[in-house]
């Protein structure tokens, strides 16, 4: 179906090649697993196979590519779009409609199928990606994740023969992802659609997989033996690593399967010692009979229930934020419902939940974008929406789930040196943070040439140069690889142990685990659960880590405190 012979891609101004001397067949009707490090070229790959690549993106294509006998050097993407579906890591930029309904259409019109035809498949892929209640919606106000999957299903209606996806789950929460993914596995086996997919959580997709091909190598075979070679693998792969187990296991079943020996010698070990702890002290009842609230505690864990309580106590660290009975309504929908949250100094707070729960109304809220419209919010004593942006900015930084968003300057080098001016920091001081971060990135390099992990990188070095008391991130780990994922983590906790505090909204539950002292879950815009990470995410099927699923019912989370452990 498709056919690289011996390609190349030079970018200009690039002093190397992002795809060297590529060969490989992809057959029909198999899902292919792109991975690899950030950066060696997987959406460029991607892009010589819709067409993007060369046309759109400019840049020198050597060498041939060809997509069910088209070359794709002669076809420019509007003469594969037939038979190539693309769904970049960007899914805004796609959009050409207003509302979901006629985004799904859109592409079927172009192409002129029959009205009848096209309301079929409209209805159908309504149902199959769970998009049926958001059919009339604008899609301006939708969450990132219900734009992602509009965006996927904008390109399941016209039924091409090959879909190319560049983290198609990355904004989506776990049970979302597994839909989608559902959806492409069916499309592979009863369609013989052929799907090259680019993901970095591994551990959501390796299964689902056929054949995995590893860049920049461009190694192409069975799941199981580039995962064990490949610098990049999901938590279970790294579980088996440690444990030493042969062959490795890419499921959490074939894991739990042979987890009887590893839990033997783990037996007696206390994982919560091995846990991240808050830097700052917080009383164990400062959220304990909140107003508006009446909560039972099942293992440490709060849950909310609709009905009144006595006020709490006072706690006895000063929160760096609270709020109170917290309600937001947008038009005609209450976005948030009577939320009570307080965060201490040297917290880090993982806000979890489906999408469209709430979690991104609740952070833009605490920075003042949104008004509340009943209840009380404080950041650092102060009301967000009333306080002047000049000051509240050395207070709270927010690192938004679009990072263009803070991004505006032409090069790398610009954007760091206005973070140094608008934060008062010594120069050289955001540029040191991206260098952490995000190595090896050159200062001359504009923003939007960055990859979608590459901007977020940057946006939060930005917000960081400020060093504010309260950080804010909105899916931060979107687009990035388990090496940054490192990194930031490393960088977070350095930040908790400093005394900032931290609330991301993620759907990462790896990233939760590795660094949460508490999760809180969104559902409905209430908060439905609070309580310590271990408690929460071990108890909880969608937000389990791989590691407590495979050595359940004891709550390790993470590959490394396994291996510290040990």
């Amino acid at each position: 179906m498709i056919h690289f012979e011996n390609v190349s891609v030079r970018y200009e101004g690039d002093a190397e090649p992002t795809l060297r001397n590529v060969d490989l067949t992809v057959p029909e009707g198999e899902l292919v697993l792109l991975v690899g490090p950030s950066g060696v070229g997987k959406s460029t790959l991607l892009g010589a196979v819709s067409g993007l690549v060369p046309h759109f993106t400019g840049g020198t294509l050597t060498g041939r590519v060809t997509v069910d006998g088209r070359d794709t050097r002669t076809h420019p993407p509007r003469e594969l779009a037939d038979l190539v579906g693309t769904v970049g890591q960007d899914p805004s930029a796609h959009f050409v409609t207003d509302t979901v309904e006629d985004e799904l259409a859109y592409g079927m019109e172009s192409l002129g199928l029959a009205p009848g035809v096209m309301r079929r498949r409209v209805e159908e892929t309504l149902d199959l990606l769970g998009l049926a209640e958001l059919r009339d919606r604008p899609i301006a106000t939708l969450s990132g994740g219900q734009r992602q999957r509009v965006a996927i299903g904008s390109v399941l209606t016209p039924h091409p023969k090959v879909l190319v996806l560049d983290e198609p789950t990355s904004a989506l929460d776990p049970s979302a992802a597994e839909d989608v993914l559902a959806v492409l596995q069916r499309l592979v086996h009863d369609l013989g659609t052929t799907v090259l997919l680019a993901e970095h959580r591994l551990e959501r997709v390796v299964q689902y997989a056929d054949q995995v091909l590893l860049l920049p190598e461009a190694v192409m075979g069975p799941p199981a033996e580039i995962m064990a070679v490949s610098p990049v693998h999901p938590p279970v792969v790294a579980l088996g690593r440690v444990a030493g187990w042969d062959p490795l296991p890419l499921t959490v079943r074939d894991a739990r399967r042979r987890a009887g020996e590893l839990k033997a010698r783990l037996e007696g070990r206390d994982p919560a010692g091995l846990l991240p702890r808050p830097a700052a002290p917080r009383s164990r009842d400062s959220r304990d009979g909140a107003p508006g609230f009446g909560k039972g505690r099942r293992g440490g864990i709060t849950l909310f229930k609709r009905r009144r309580a006595r006020p709490a106590p006072a706690p006895a660290t000063a929160p760096l934020l609270l709020t109170e009975g917290l309600a937001v309504r947008r038009a005609r929908v209450e976005a948030l419902r009577r939320v009570d949250l307080r965060v201490a100094p040297g917290e880090t707070i993982a806000l979890m939940g489906r999408n469209g729960a709430g979690k991104s109304t609740l952070l833009s809220t605490l920075v003042g974008m949104i008004e509340p419209t009943s209840g009380t919010v404080r950041v650092a004593g102060r009301a967000p929406h009333t306080t002047d942006p000049r000051d509240l900015i050395r207070q709270v930084g927010l690192v938004p789930q679009e990072p263009r968003d803070l991004l505006y300057a032409d090069t790398v080098a610009a954007e760091c040196a206005a973070a140094d001016a608008d934060a008062g920091a010594a120069p050289g001081t955001c540029r040191a943070l991206v260098e952490e971060l995000l190595p090896g990135v050159a200062d001359d390099t504009h923003p939007r040439d960055l990859s979608e992990g590459q901007r977020l990188a940057l946006a939060l070095a930005v917000v960081l140069t400020g060093r504010p008391p309260l950080l804010l991130l909105d899916e931060p780990t979107r687009g990035l690889d388990y090496a940054a994922k490192a990194r930031l983590v490393a960088r977070l906790r350095t930040l908790a142990v400093e005394g900032h505090a931290i609330v991301l909204a993620t759907h990462d539950v790896e990233l939760a685990a590795e660094l949460a002292h508490r999760v809180v879950i969104v559902a409905d815009g209430e908060v439905v659960a609070d309580g310590p990470t271990a408690e929460v995410v071990v108890s909880s099927p969608a937000f389990s880590p791989q590691v407590a699923k495979i050595l359940a019912p004891r709550p390790w989370l993470t590959v490394e405190q396994v291996e510290a452990a040990l």
